[in-house]
Formats: structure tokens, C-alpha cells, sequence
């Protein structure tokens, strides 16, 4: 198990930005791919574990080794008998949960681990044959700022980048597209051109304003380019 003095302190800049149409937009494009059992690595206080579990279609399995994210995200037990806490890394547990997951999502998590192709293979293990890994990350590296750095970003996606992680540590890949293309100029300007540190107040009406739009008209046509990325992939087959 981790040490309990680890602590994270990057969740809580990145929980001020929790933007819930945001977040209810992502659910919405990886719901067909969750299953039953979902694994969310990196749930952190809990913020999307509360929209899975509103859902009430998933079990949920949280794992968060912040010894000051956690306590938050065990609360939420209390009141959902649907989900389940684990304190730490998915290395701490992959062992003893062999092919137990119908999916295993990391949401604004992968970016943040300095060996993801090592956590892959792990969440390779914990994966039912016929189960779904499903990343959503920030995209392009020349986005990359001062907050990304605070927030404890190792990097910024780009297609081939994650495709080819994802890949090495033996998936194949369903989809791949980029996501919230409206978003790339105002996080260019206020977190690179304006070197922000922190999450501007705006954040609220981009969510209420843009993002109903722009969820429509991503989900007819994808777009060229985007903020993020949302990839859906499924184990390769051995051998």
C-alpha cells in the first residue's frame, strides 16, 4: 500500500474546474462502453464517481491513493452501497482483481502518471476479455502551461502519442477522437498567452453557454481538432 503521507494537491485546482454539463457530455459519449463493473482509476474526491453513481446503472470500484482525496471519496459510501473505495494505485490491487471489470475508465487521470503504458498493462489484467478501457485526456503539447505543471501533468496527448501507448500496452484500439474543439483558443490565451495559474471564474459560463452547443454539434459531426482527447479501446487478443 502507499504510504499515508502521500498527499495530492493538483485534484483540488483541477475540482475547482468541475464543470458538470462538462462532465454529465463526457458520460454521455462513453456510457455505451461502461458495462456493469466499472474500475475508475484516479477518482480523486469523487466528483465523476457522483455522476456514474446518480446514473444507478454501474457498480463502481474508486481508486485514489491521496491520502487527502480519499477520505472525501470514501464518504460517498455511506449513502451508495453501489460503490466501492480502494485507497492507493491500481498496482496495489491488480494482482488480486484478475478479469473483474467490465470497464476501466481514466478521466482526466492518465496524463498524470509518469509510467502510463505500466498502468495500461495493469488495467489490462483487471479487465474482463470482452471489457473496454476508456481515457479521456488533454491533447497537444503546445498547450501545455503553468497549470498543467501545478496540477502535476506529466504531458499532453497527441493522437498518435496515446494511440501508440495505449497499443504498447496490448489494446486495440475502437475509437479515437478528439473533443470540446471550442475550448482550445480560450485555454491558449488564458493559460499560455496569459500564463494563468489558476481556474478562471468563466469556467462556469463556458460550461453553461458553449458547451450544450458545442455537445450537440461534436456528437453529428467530429471535429478536426479538439482540447482532449476520448479514446475507447478493448484487450488484443494474446499471441
Amino acid at each position: 500500500m502507499p504510504d499515508d503521507g502521500f498527499q495530492y494537491y493538483g485534484k483540488d485546482l483541477e475540482a475547482l474546474s468541475f464543470a458538470p454539463r462538462y462532465h454529465h457530455w463526457i458520460l454521455y459519449e462513453i456510457a455505451p462502453y461502461l458495462g456493469h463493473a466499472v474500475a475508475e482509476i484516479g477518482a480523486g474526491t469523487g466528483n465523476f464517481t457522483r455522476l456514474l453513481l446518480a446514473d444507478g446503472s454501474y457498480h463502481v470500484s474508486a481508486f485514489e491513493p491521496s491520502a487527502n482525496m480519499f477520505p472525501v471519496l470514501d464518504q460517498l459510501r455511506e449513502d451508495n452501497p453501489q460503490l466501492e473505495t480502494a485507497k492507493g494505485f491500481l498496482s496495489d490491487f491488480a494482482e488480486s482483481m484478475t478479469q473483474r471489470f467490465d470497464s476501466v475508465i481514466y478521466i482526466n487521470v492518465l496524463e498524470h502518471i509518469e509510467d502510463d503504458v505500466g498502468d495500461l498493462r495493469l488495467a489490462r489484467g483487471i479487465l474482463k476479455p470482452e471489457g473496454r478501457l476508456v481515457i479521456f485526456v488533454p491533447a497537444h503539447q503546445w498547450l501545455y502551461g503553468r497549470l498543467d505543471e501545478l496540477v502535476g501533468h506529466c504531458r499532453r496527448y497527441d493522437r498518435n502519442g496515446l494511440r501508440g501507448v495505449v497499443e504498447a500496452a496490448g489494446f486495440r484500439v475502437n475509437s479515437l477522437h478528439w473533443f470540446d474543439i471550442a475550448g482550445i483558443i480560450p485555454w491558449y490565451i488564458v493559460f499560455r498567452l496569459l500564463k494563468r495559474e489558476t481556474i478562471p471564474s468563466s469556467v462556469g459560463l463556458y460550461d453553461n453557454l458553449v458547451v450544450p452547443l458545442m455537445s450537440r454539434l461534436e456528437g453529428f459531426v467530429r471535429p478536426p481538432i479538439g482540447k482532449n482527447l476520448l479514446l475507447v479501446a478493448e484487450p488484443a487478443e494474446s499471441g
